[in-house]
This record gives structure tokens, sequence and C-alpha cells, in this order.
């Protein structure tokens, strides 16, 4: 008979995904999250410090992609610009419109 031995940063990572899960795809607050953590076999604390690291992780990659909408955004509508004062017989509307909604999206998630 063969026994498999379960390493602690699977259990870790185990409950962490979870988490992750509870709070992105069924939208559930952090002490529901906490209550499920708790459900499952954990301490209090230990179950808030893994919510707190995952609403920190969240908060964090939402900041990324607001700025990379911001830079993205000021790209296309720069090149818009300059591509259309080029005078070069187009007119790049669609390039600067999107690039400025593209900004703004970000800029407004970033102050979210």
């Amino acid at each position: 008979m063969e026994t498999t031995q379960v390493e602690p940063a699977d259990v870790l990572n185990h409950h962490y995904s979870y988490a992750a899960n509870l709070l992105l795809n069924e939208n559930k607050s952090s002490s529901e999250t906490k209550a499920k953590l708790v459900e499952q076999g954990l301490s209090y604390e230990i179950s808030e410090l893994i919510v707190e690291n995952v609403e920190i992780q969240i908060q964090e990659a939402k900041h990324e992609r607001a700025r990379k909408d911001m830079v993205y955004g000021a790209l296309w509508f720069c090149g818009g610009t300059v591509l259309t004062f080029a005078d070069i017989g187009f007119i790049f509307w669609g390039a600067i419109l999107f690039g400025g909604i593209q900004f703004f999206k970000g800029l407004i998630n970033v102050n979210s």
C-alpha cells in the first residue's frame, strides 16, 4: 500500500486558491470567505491572513492592468495624432479615439 505525503506548501496553495476563487468567481465577501476557510478547519487568524493577502494580490493585479491600459492608450492616442498631423492623407480618428478611451479607462481604474 502506497502512502503519499501532502506538502505544507500544497495545502497552503490550496487554501489560497480556494479563497481567490470565492472572492473572484463566486463574489463572496471577505467575511464569507473567512467563514468558509474556518469551516475547512483553519483558525480564524490564519483565514484572516489568507484573505488579506489574496485581496492585496487582487488589488495589485487590478492596478497593474490599469497602468497598462494607460500606457497603451497613450501610445495609440499619440500614434494616431502624429500620423494624422504627418499629413499622409489619412485621418486616424479610430486610433485617437480608441487610445483616449483606453487611457481614461485606465486612469479611472487606477484611482478607484
